[in-house]
């Protein structure tokens, strides 16, 4: 590392059980994030600063004024931008070492296969089950894991795929029955609860990638922020799972 970027991640080296080794790896990492909106925008800005060296950055929309309330990533000049070209702006001057690349444009199950060869994790930050069922999807063929979050009214919850052979999937969590969830848009969320989630997400995606600590592999936490109350329940592996059940032999 140069002597810039030691400076910049002293703070975290520092950290016993993590130090230079972690950091390195941090940094030849290579990682996809599936939405700049609430929940990307902090699992954006804490990798990026964190020492990522190289962050797939994809999302379809443009900024609005409603997404200000929530989504830390954007700012009110930037209205009618694509949030894609938003984010890029945020992390460069964030952190100059972290390579950032801007894909536009809505993900198609092709799209996905291919990006996950180029990286070693996907951060699903999507609002929509059609994507998570497609990241997941794509995160289960290359064998790579998958960091998935939501967060809706003042309700969150992330999960942790290792893409393992074995090891359960999204889909074994919730079965694609066709159903198309709830929206931020017709449901409210409070503001911070994004930051959290997105925050454990970012936090999960370190630890996967350094190594570091135990990640919540197999495991759903659920916070409720109206009672600040959080629970971790475990994710059975679902023999019948049509995506990854072939792959339990």
């Amino acid at each position: 590392m140069t002597p810039d970027e030691n400076t910049r991640y002293s703070r975290q080296t520092l950290l016993s059980g993590f130090g230079e080794r972690a950091q390195e790896a941090l940094k030849g990492s290579r990682v996809l994030i599936v939405g700049l909106g609430g929940l990307g925008s902090p699992v954006a800005m804490y990798l990026a600063a964190a020492g990522v060296g190289r962050l797939l950055l994809a999302d379809f929309d443009a900024v609005d004024l409603s997404n200000l309330q929530r989504q830390i990533l954007h700012n009110s000049e930037r209205i009618g931008w694509t949030k894609v070209d938003s984010a890029v702006a945020t992390l460069r001057a964030l952190n100059p070492h972290c390579a950032l690349v801007p894909i536009k444009g809505s993900l198609s199950p092709t799209r996905l296969a291919e990006l996950s060869t180029e990286v070693d994790l996907i951060v699903d930050a999507s609002d929509n089950f059609q994507t998570r069922y497609a990241v997941n999807a794509a995160c289960v063929e290359a064998g790579i894991p998958l960091v998935s979050g939501a967060a809706i009214r003042a309700e969150g919850q992330v999960a942790v795929f290792s893409g393992r052979a074995g090891d359960p999937c999204y889909q074994c969590l919730y079965p694609d029955d066709g159903q198309v969830g709830e929206r931020c848009a017709r449901e409210g969320v409070l503001a911070p609860l994004v930051g959290i989630i997105g925050s454990i997400q970012a936090t999960e995606a370190i630890k996967v990638l350094t190594g570091y600590g135990e990640p919540l592999f197999s495991k759903l936490l659920l916070l409720d922020a109206q009672r600040m109350a959080i629970r971790t329940l475990k994710i059975p592996a679902d023999p019948a799972c049509p995506l990854c059940g072939c792959y339990r032999g």
